[in-house]
């Protein structure tokens, strides 16, 4: 038979574990936010740069 006690710091353990994981995934999910944005804003950095040289080379 389980006691009171190892019943309760099972489901401590438990729900720390859940915790930590989710806290891990929301990290791993705004890095991957923020690479993504950056990779974004270069590449429309890059097109701006395109766009301005050909608009030089037409004049």
């Amino acid at each position: 038979m389980v006691s009171a006690k190892q019943l309760a710091d099972f489901g401590y353990k438990a729900f720390s574990s859940s915790m930590i994981l989710l806290t891990l995934y929301g990290g791993y999910l705004c890095s991957v936010r923020g690479y993504r944005h950056f990779l974004n804003k270069q590449a429309l950095k890059q097109l701006e740069q395109q766009e301005m040289n050909t608009a030089a080379v037409k004049d």
